[in-house]
């Protein structure tokens, strides 16, 4: 298994697209895997013949594990025998031959991801390389992680978890593993009245689990709490209606207004960076970095969301590139894996819909995500040298949700402030 990127500790695999005995050339495409909600093609590092494949549809394969054994045909299994594994980059056993790997040295790499999952009855399913590599650090068994109840999806075990039990580890550890009964409600399960011939069943597709999983998993880790404010955008709406034509003519991209919000909220972290944080335990990561990511509708009606890296070093020339490559390859299925990373702070336009305003979810992990609604025109009062007066003006809600565990009302709401000063005394003299 590839490192398909900078975070990414495992995959799932979709389909094999050759099967043992088949014949695969060298780039050949050989399988496909999802990570987080990218897709994306394996190739064949060599020519020859499948011999083997260990893991089968929907199987979570961590990074560096053999996934298959190919033997390579004529020169290049000359060639490749050559290779030591230090020299080719790849990881030990994957640069020798089946007869040439070492016995494992420790229970955890003898333990496949599917045994390791049956080892781990009544826990969580997949033990990631990070908890095996912490568990071998800290001299913790199987038998002992499977006494962990994990807080992830689907009950599977965290880096936080294993640190909070350390904390409180006790001696001697029980030689088999306690079966914990999940706690019950009393409320019960609300009945669905399915009527046959009329009604129909949507099966959920892999990224919408996903999103779900995530979705919860953020409501139960977050108190989620939302600001409201509403913003008079008339200037920024006016100028973006008159330079729209000559910023495509002189830049080659489109102005729509998600860039402008971007660079809005690039600029109010750098005066409130606490904002731009993620909580671990009672940890606060304070980020250094940037990186905005927008909540991005797929034409299938699930949601991705691609980061724009570093917005605050980017003029609006580069920030409207950036989003309309992002847009594009979102609606085209085309997004990189990197280009879904990393993200420190998160927006959503749900105004592309006509909603008035949102409650947006936090994207875990960090603290907190602003939704912009539509712009609308109607008339308010407004304060000028003859006094009072209604006018025509361009209106908006934005609407922050925090994690009001690390932010308070007034962080949020000075957050908040900020972004729509920004936005209310927008530089009519901007340029392009």
């Amino acid at each position: 298994m590839p490192k398909l990127g900078e975070s990414i500790a495992e995959a799932t695999v979709i389909s094999w697209l050759k099967n043992v005995g088949d014949y695969i050339a060298a780039e050949e495409t050989l399988l496909e895997v999802a990570t987080d909600k990218v897709d994306s093609e394996v190739p064949s590092p060599v020519s020859g013949i499948i011999k083997e494949i260990r893991f089968q549809k929907n199987d979570v394969v961590p990074v560096g594990t053999v996934m298959a054994l190919i033997e390579a045909s004529g020169e290049q299994a000359q060639s490749q025998s050559s290779v030591t594994p230090e020299t080719s980059g790849l990881p030990a056993d994957q640069g020798r031959s089946q007869s040439q790997v070492a016995e494992p040295i420790s229970p955890y790499a003898s333990a496949t991801p599917s045994s390791v999952a049956q080892l781990r009855q009544g826990g969580t399913t997949f033990l990631s390389p990070l908890i095996i590599s912490i568990a071998q650090k800290e001299n913790l068994s199987i038998e002992e992680l499977q006494l962990i109840p994990g807080s992830g999806a689907d009950g599977r075990l965290q880096k936080s978890d294993v640190y909070q039990y350390l904390k409180n580890r006790k001696y001697p550890v029980q030689s088999k593993p306690v079966v914990q009964s999940p706690p019950t409600s009393s409320y019960p399960k609300p009945k669905i009245n399915y009527t046959e011939g009329k009604d129909y069943i949507i099966e959920m597709d892999r990224m919408r689990k996903m999103i779900a999983d995530h979705m919860v998993y953020s409501k139960q880790t977050s108190p989620h709490v939302t600001s409201y404010l509403e913003v008079d955008v008339t200037d920024l709406v006016t100028w973006r209606n008159n330079h729209k034509e000559a910023f495509q003519a002189k830049t080659g991209q489109k102005l729509t207004f998600t860039p402008l919000f971007v660079e809005a909220v690039a600029k109010a972290i750098q005066a409130y960076p606490l904002i731009n944080v993620a909580v671990e335990d009672t940890k606060i990561y304070v980020r250094k970095d940037i990186n905005i990511g927008m909540a991005t509708a797929l034409p299938t009606g699930n949601l991705i969301v691609p980061v724009v890296r570093n917005a605050d070093t980017k003029d609006l020339a580069a920030l409207a590139s950036d989003v309309n490559q992002l847009a594009d390859s979102a609606r085209t299925n085309t997004l990189k894996p990197e280009q879904i990373q990393g993200s420190t702070f998160t927006i959503s336009n749900v105004g592309t819909f006509g909603s008035l305003m949102g409650t947006p979810i936090i994207n875990q992990p960090e603290v907190a995500i602003l939704a912009f609604g539509i712009i609308k025109k109607r008339p308010e009062v407004i304060t000028t040298a003859k006094g009072d007066e209604i006018a025509i003006r361009s209106m908006m809600f934005l609407s922050l949700s925090f994690d009001h565990r690390v932010v308070d009302g007034f962080l949020g709401g000075s957050f908040l402030r900020k972004v729509g000063d920004y936005l209310e005394q927008f530089d009519t003299n901007t340029t392009y």
